[in-house]
């Protein structure tokens, strides 16, 4: 298996890449496209199946590019990450990860999304992109949603061609829809969402988003629980992680590898909402930064250094945290090529990996996150 929707074979020593296809199925396969290095290639025939391969349980399955991996059993997929996870750092940093038991599963593979972002189509239709293409697949209910999330239908229809993107957004006891507009909002499409929020008390608030531009109906804001006993409320809108039961034992375990004492100097990059940095201070910590500009120009010098960056990573960062020479640093990432590259430059200053775990905050997808511990030596 690879990152992503491809299952990997070889012909002729050039490396063949299947979507739909489980490690351990033999099947016969047709060449779309040639590249340099690899060829492209679709299923013409299951010759003989996997023993992890399943029927993808999704009705809009395999039309919808959305869930890449539900046709592999689950505790295969588990697997599978754990295995990909430890191959690629170990062939880039010469490391020897022990893939048993790499990543921790989920607590349920259907049912654990918390916001689900849809996209919108003619006259209302609801639904996600079509694989490979940006034809939308209209759906009526999502799978990997928590089942309280509905269908935004109201709003999609209110607002008409305006709109091409509506998030739904849930807490414990509140619902708000986010609608992605492609100009921004005037008084007409305010309008428009007050009388959706009016004709259905079971929505909060609604947020209309366009660029920068941002307007709120109602009450917009969802609690998030970090860890038990932290609560935080913010914008539905903001960035926050899908999979809240799986953000509690990454936070747990980020804490755990800050190793974080009493008056410890803490630099929390990409920190957000403080998915880390409050659970931190919880603990003693004595400072956390809120943007990776601070690291620049800051004479402060961190024990701890925590960073959660986007999936093309922290490359540009890595020079000043070697300079700073924290005791710790903790790196969350989606991503384990830009995660190899970056803790490359880590490890090169005199920093070694002392523990990996990955967490399976999407199950049915090739997606992972994954936290690294690396100690000045």
């Amino acid at each position: 298996m690879t990152f992503g929707p491809y299952a990997l074979g070889h012909r002729d020593g050039k490396a063949v890449m299947v979507p739909n296809a489980v490690a351990g199925d033999r099947l016969e396969v047709a060449i779309e496209a040639e590249r340099r290095d690899y060829s492209l290639a679709k299923i013409r025939e299951i010759v003989r199946p996997s023993p992890e391969r399943r029927t993808a349980p999704c009705p809009y399955l395999p039309r919808c590019g959305g869930c890449d991996w539900q046709h592999i059993e689950y505790a295969a997929q588990v697997r599978f990450k754990s295995e990909m996870i430890a191959r690629e750092l170990n062939h880039a940093l010469d490391a020897a990860i022990d893939p048993a038991d790499l990543v921790t599963p989920a607590p349920a593979e259907f049912g654990y999304r918390s916001r689900i972002r849809l996209k919108v189509g003619p006259k209302g239709l609801l639904g996600f992109h079509e694989a490979n293409s940006n034809a939308i697949v209209q759906i009526d209910s999502c799978m990997v949603a928590e089942p309280e999330l509905r269908m935004p239908l109201h709003l999609a229809r209110s607002l008409g061609k305006h709109v091409e993107e509506i998030e739904v957004v849930r807490d414990d006891a509140r619902e708000v829809q986010v609608a992605h507009l492609k100009k921004p909002a005037d008084a007409e499409d305010l309008r428009r969402a007050r009388n959706v929020l009016e004709a259905d008390r079971t929505i909060a608030g609604i947020v209309l988003r366009s660029g920068l531009g941002r307007e709120t109906v109602g009450e917009t804001a969802v609690k998030i629980e970090l860890e038990p006993g932290l609560m935080i409320e913010g914008d539905a809108d903001l960035f926050s992680q899908v999979n809240r039961a799986q953000n509690q034992k990454l936070v747990a375990t980020v804490m755990a590898m800050a190793e974080i004492r009493e008056a410890s100097a803490l630099l929390d990059l990409y920190c957000s909402a403080g998915n880390f940095s409050l659970p931190a201070a919880r603990r003693g910590a004595l400072k956390a930064a809120e943007t990776a500009e601070f690291l620049q120009r800051a004479r402060y010098r961190p024990d701890v250094v925590i960073l959660d960056p986007p999936r093309t990573g922290a490359l540009d960062l890595m020079a000043p945290i070697v300079k700073l020479k924290p005791r710790v640093v903790v790196y969350v990432s989606c991503d384990v090529t830009t995660l190899a590259r970056d803790l490359r430059h880590l490890l090169r200053a005199g920093y070694k990996i002392s523990s990996v775990r990955g967490f399976d905050f999407f199950p049915n997808t090739h997606h992972v996150e994954i936290a690294a511990q690396v100690l000045l030596t």
